[in-house]
C-alpha cells in the first residue's frame, strides 16, 4: 500500500539545491523533500507519498487523518523502515491474482 500520509514540518534544509525538511508523522519523523510545496514553513502540516510533500493541509485535519491511519494500523506498515517493508513482504503469501480482479482474496 502507498497512502498520503500528513506530517508536521519540524525543519527545513536545502541539500543539493532541493528543499528538504524533517516531517513528524506522529511520533515517527522521517526526511522529505519539500520541493513541490514552496509555501510550506516549519510548523506547517503537509501531505507526504512516498518521501515528497505534495499539499499543504490544516493542523485539524492533519491530526484527525492520522489519528484515523493509527486506528485502522496502517500508520506502521506506511512508515516503517526500508528493512522492516522488505520482511514484511517476505513473510506474506503472494497474491495469485495480484491486479485485485479476484475479489475475494
Amino acid at each position: 500500500m502507498c497512502l498520503a500520509i500528513p506530517g508536521r514540518v519540524e525543519e527545513i534544509l536545502t541539500e543539493n539545491d532541493l528543499r528538504v525538511g524533517r516531517v513528524n508523522f506522529g511520533g515517527v519523523v522521517k526526511r522529505v523533500c519539500l520541493d513541490y510545496v514552496p509555501e510550506i514553513e516549519v510548523g506547517d502540516y503537509t501531505i507526504v507519498h512516498v518521501g515528497f510533500a505534495i499539499s499543504k493541509i490544516d493542523r485539524e485535519n492533519a491530526e484527525k487523518t492520522l489519528e484515523e491511519f493509527r486506528a485502522m494500523g496502517v500508520l506502521d506498515e506506511e512508515l516503517g523502515s526500508e528493512e522492516e517493508a522488505w520482511a514484511r513482504a517476505a513473510t506474506t503469501k503472494p497474491s495469485s491474482c495480484p491486479d485485485g480482479s479476484c475479489g475475494g482474496e
